[in-house]
């Protein structure tokens, strides 16, 4: 078990010694590495990668997606969102509907939420408690060592934003055309509930951490430093995992 994380003592800020210019020129860069080795995770087809973005309302989910992987080969990444349960969903055990949705070999897949609303959002609205909760932990556990097994290297990317940040977004919603859209009644109730959220979210941290999928708790105040940090890990993820061209099939022993 991970020793108990208080997130509001860690930033929502990028360090000092980061400016904004810079940064992105070097996000740039990374974006173009990631396309070539997207290229070689794809042809290689022997490993995938699951990316898990989890974070408050208005934290920038959608806004890094674009950031970071709108540069990729659309045939090697899917982003799927998780909203409520539909009544099909419900109807099965909880990892039901996620299970459908992890990548195959070659690919990179995106959760946009994932398998961890079932212990957050749940618990927030009193529909699951902690008893309930604890078994869920362990079962994610078990789910995810069950895809690491199979080939697949799971990043997990909390999006830490701050609560005036957070207010600061969620009015844009409200006065700004272009964000409009995102605007759903009950957003300001949520952002009343950011300590119950901070809360069930540091539980997640301390039973959901082990060494080989650990949660990355990401700055996200500033977009730009947030899409760099995502960025960067995977690109260090596939450096690590140096996928690499298959021979032809000419060169193949009979």
């Amino acid at each position: 078990m991970t020793p108990i994380l208080d997130l509001t003592q860690l930033t929502t800020r990028a360090p000092a010694g980061f400016h904004k210019r810079e940064t992105q020129r070097e996000l740039e860069r990374i974006r173009q590495e990631l396309v070539t080795w997207q290229e070689r995770l794809y042809a290689e087809n022997r490993r995938s990668i699951l990316i898990v973005l989890q974070g408050m309302d208005a934290s920038g989910k959608d806004g890094l997606i674009r950031s970071v992987f709108s540069g990729l080969n659309p045939q090697g990444v899917e982003v799927h969102s998780f909203k409520e349960p539909t009544h099909d969903e419900l109807a099965h055990d909880f990892l039901w509907r996620i299970h459908q949705r992890t990548p195959p070999k070659g690919m990179i897949h995106v959760f946009n939420r994932s398998h961890y609303e079932d212990v957050l959002i749940t618990r927030v609205l009193g529909l699951v408690g902690a008893a309930e909760a604890r078994r869920r932990f362990a079962r994610i556990n078990d789910f995810e060592q069950l895809l690491q097994q199979a080939g697949t290297t799971i990043l997990k990317f909390y999006l830490h934003v701050s609560e005036e940040e957070q207010r600061k977004r969620l009015l844009e919603r409200v006065h700004d055309p272009a964000k409009q859209w995102k605007y759903e009644a009950g957003d300001e109730d949520k952002a009343q509930q950011w300590p119950e959220y901070r809360a069930v979210y540091e539980d997640v941290f301390r039973h959901c951490s082990p060494a080989e999928a650990p949660w990355h708790i990401v700055p996200a105040d500033q977009n730009w430093y947030k899409a760099y940090v995502v960025a960067a890990t995977l690109r260090d993820t596939l450096a690590q995992m140096n996928p690499d061209f298959p021979a032809s099939k000419a060169e193949r022993p009979a």
